[in-house]
C-alpha cells in the first residue's frame, strides 16, 4: 500500500507539474506574442481646409490626422496600406518602434524599403516592443508635411502598473503648416538661385489651426471666400474637455516639419513624466519645450478655477516670431465646449523665441526615473563627432555632415547590402568620424562652403557601444545658428550631455551623467552648441540618423548606420521592385 500510494503521488506529482509547465508556457507565449492588431489604410489626398485655407491634404480613411493606433506592449501591428495617391508613392515610418527583429519594416524608402506605387498595396507587421508614447508619419521626400501622420499609444501589461496615476489619457499631437505643395517647396530647395520653403503659415493643435484669411493670397481661377474660409468646420479650434479634480495623462508628439515649440496651457502646471516612451523623473514645468520627432507625456491637473475655460497654446521658439502661435480650448466641464475664454489668446505664457537658456535647462533636467535607470555602459568602442553644417554642392544649396551631404541610393541599403549588390551604393566610402575641430571656427560662416555629396555610410561593429557628439554651427549667414533635432532609427540612445560653444574631446567626457541619463530617440541640438549620445549597435539592420527637419534631411544632412547584416533573416519580397532589386 505504501508503494502504491508513492507511485500515486508520484503520478500525481508529475501530472501536477506538467500542468504547471504547459500553464507557464502558456502564458508565457501569451506574454511574449501579445495580440495580433489589424488595421486597413487607404492613403490619398482630399481637398482639406485644417488652418482654414484649402489645400490637397494626406488622409488615412479620410482622417487628418490618422487613427491613433493603440496597443499594449508585445502587441503585434498588422497594417494594409493602400497608395491611393494618383502620382506619388509613399512609405511609412514607425517613429519610436525599434523594429527588432524587423529592419525591413521601419518604412524608410531607400533605406530599408522600396517606396510603395500608386495603386499598390503593401502590408507592415511588426511587434511594439516597449510602453510609451510613439508616432508614425510619411518617410518619402518631404511628404510628411502634407498631412500622413499620427500617434501610436503602446500600454503596459497589467501586471506592471506605471510608476504614475491619472484618471483619463489623452493625446495631442502638434504640427506646423504650409500652404505650397510637397513638390512646390522641393524644387524650390532644388533649385538654383536656391529658394527657401520660408515660415510656416500656421501651427495646428492636433490638426486644427487658424490662419488669418484677411491675408490671404487668392489665386486668379479662385475667389477668397473658396480658398479661405474661417467659418469651416475643419479648422474649428480643438477642444480639449476635462472634468475639475481628475488629472490627465497628455501625451504630446510633435512633428512639424521645421518649428521648434513651447506648449503650455494657461494658469496649469505640466508634470513631465515620460519621454520617447521612457519615464521621467518627475518634473513642474510652465511651458514644455518640444522639438520635432519628439514625445513627452505629462500630467495635467483639472484644479483650477472650473467656471471658466482655458487657453491652450503652442509657439514657435528658436525661429524668428512670423507664424502666430496656435490656440486649443481647455474646457472644464459642464462649461460649454465653445465658450471662449475670457482672457486675451496672447495672455498665456509664451517664452522669447531667441532665448536658448531655458531650453537648455529643460533638456538639462530630465532624467531617467528612478527605479527605471538603465544606466549606460562607462566607456564605448567609438566615437563619432558630427559637425551640421550649410554648404554648396556644385552650386546647389545642402546640409552637410562632416562637409559630407547625403543622398539617398536607387536601391535601399537593406536590401544592396543583404544581397551583395555591390555597385548599388559606394560600398568604398566610408563617411568621416570627426573634423578639424582645432581649426575651425563653429561661429563663423564657413571659410569653404564646397562640400562633397555621398550616398556611403558608417559600418559598425555588430554590439558595439558608439558615442556621436553632435556640434551645430553657423550657417551661411553672418551670426546664425539652428536647432537641429536628430533621430535614430531602430535604437534609443542614453543622452549624455549638452553644452554651450565648441565641444572639447577632452573636458567635456569628464561631465557626461553615466548615473541616471534618459533614453531617447529624437535629441535637439541648440544653436552654437553640442549634444552627445551613446547607444549599443545591437539591432542588427541599417539604420538612419538624421535632422528631423524636412528640408534639412532633404537637403543632405544625415547618415546612416550598418551592423549585423549576416544575422538579418531573409527579406520579403514586398519591400523590393527599384533600383536593382527590379531584377
Amino acid at each position: 500500500m505504501m508503494m502504491r500510494s508513492s507511485r500515486f503521488s508520484d503520478t500525481i506529482h508529475v501530472f501536477t507539474l506538467t500542468v504547471i509547465c504547459f500553464t507557464t508556457l502558456f502564458s508565457s507565449s501569451i506574454l511574449v506574442q501579445g495580440k495580433i492588431r489589424r488595421f486597413k489604410w487607404e492613403v490619398k489626398y482630399e481637398l482639406k481646409s485644417p488652418d482654414c485655407f484649402e489645400k490637397p491634404v494626406i488622409t488615412i480613411n479620410g482622417q487628418f490626422p490618422g487613427p491613433t493606433i493603440k496597443a499594449q506592449q508585445r502587441d503585434t501591428i498588422i497594417v494594409e496600406l493602400k497608395n491611393s495617391f494618383m502620382t506619388e508613392n509613399v512609405a511609412v515610418h514607425w517613429h519610436g518602434i525599434r523594429q527588432i527583429g524587423t529592419p525591413w519594416f521601419d518604412g524608410v524608402e531607400g533605406v530599408t524599403q522600396c517606396p510603395i506605387l500608386p495603386g499598390e498595396i503593401f502590408t507592415y507587421k511588426f511587434v511594439v516592443d516597449r510602453p510609451g508614447t510613439y508616432m508614425y508619419h510619411s518617410h518619402y521626400g518631404m511628404q510628411r508635411e502634407s498631412g500622413l501622420i499620427g500617434m501610436i499609444r503602446v500600454s503596459p501589461p497589467r501586471t506592471k502598473p506605471e510608476p504614475f496615476k491619472y484618471n483619463y489619457d489623452r493625446s495631442l499631437l502638434l504640427t506646423d503648416w504650409y500652404h505650397k505643395s510637397m513638390s512646390e517647396k522641393a524644387t524650390g530647395l532644388a533649385s538654383i538661385p536656391f529658394k527657401w520653403v520660408g515660415e510656416p503659415q500656421s501651427l495646428m493643435i492636433q490638426g486644427r489651426g487658424r490662419f488669418n484669411c484677411t491675408n490671404n493670397l487668392m489665386t486668379p481661377q479662385r475667389s477668397e471666400a473658396e480658398v479661405c474660409n474661417a467659418s469651416n468646420a475643419d479648422c474649428s479650434r480643438f477642444v480639449l474637455t476635462v472634468i475639475p479634480g481628475k488629472t490627465y495623462r497628455l501625451r504630446i508628439g510633435s512633428l512639424t516639419s521645421l518649428s521648434a515649440l513651447s506648449f503650455q496651457i494657461e494658469g496649469h502646471n505640466l508634470t513631465v513624466i515620460e519621454a520617447d516612451g521612457h519615464y521621467v523623473e518627475p518634473f513642474t514645468v510652465k511651458n514644455l519645450f518640444i522639438y520635432s520627432g519628439e514625445t513627452y507625456s505629462v500630467l495635467l491637473k483639472a484644479d483650477q478655477n472650473p467656471n471658466r475655460n482655458y487657453w491652450i497654446t503652442t509657439s514657435i521658439v528658436s525661429r524668428p516670431e512670423k507664424t502666430p502661435p496656435a490656440t486649443s480650448v481647455l474646457n472644464y466641464y459642464p462649461n460649454h465646449r465653445r465658450r471662449r475664454p475670457p482672457t486675451p489668446e496672447a495672455s498665456n505664457f509664451q517664452p522669447a523665441w531667441n532665448d536658448t537658456h531655458p531650453r537648455l535647462a529643460q533638456s538639462l533636467a530630465i532624467k531617467a526615473r528612478r527605479g527605471f535607470i538603465h544606466a549606460p555602459p562607462e566607456n564605448s568602442d567609438k566615437v563619432i563627432v558630427l559637425l551640421n553644417t550649410q554648404n554648396k554642392v556644385n552650386g546647389y544649396m545642402r546640409w552637410s555632415v562632416n562637409n559630407v551631404s547625403y543622398q539617398h541610393p536607387t536601391t535601399p541599403y537593406l536590401i544592396a547590402l543583404k544581397h551583395n549588390l555591390t555597385d548599388a551604393f559606394d560600398w568604398r566610402f566610408t563617411p568621416p568620424e570627426s573634423y578639424d575641430s582645432g581649426n575651425y571656427n563653429i561661429f563663423a560662416v564657413p571659410s569653404n562652403a564646397n562640400a562633397t555629396m555621398s550616398d556611403g555610410i558608417y559600418r559598425l561593429k555588430f554590439n558595439s557601444i558608439v558615442d556621436v557628439v553632435l556640434q551645430n554651427a553657423n550657417t551661411m549667414n553672418v551670426n546664425n545658428s539652428e536647432t537641429h533635432p536628430w533621430h535614430l532609427h531602430g535604437h534609443d540612445f542614453w543622452v549624455l550631455g549638452y553644452g554651450e560653444g565648441k565641444f572639447n574631446e577632452l573636458e567635456d567626457p569628464k561631465r557626461y551623467n553615466l548615473v541616471d541619463p534618459i533614453m531617447k530617440n529624437t535629441v535637439a541640438v541648440q544653436p552654437y552648441g553640442w549634444t552627445a549620445l551613446r547607444f549599443r549597435a545591437d539591432n542588427p539592420g541599417v539604420w538612419a540618423f538624421h535632422c528631423h527637419i524636412e528640408s534639412h534631411f532633404f537637403l543632405g544632412m544625415g547618415i546612416v548606420f550598418e551592423y549585423g547584416i549576416d544575422r538579418v533573416s531573409d527579406l520579403p519580397s514586398s519591400i523590393m521592385g527599384c533600383g536593382q532589386t527590379k531584377r
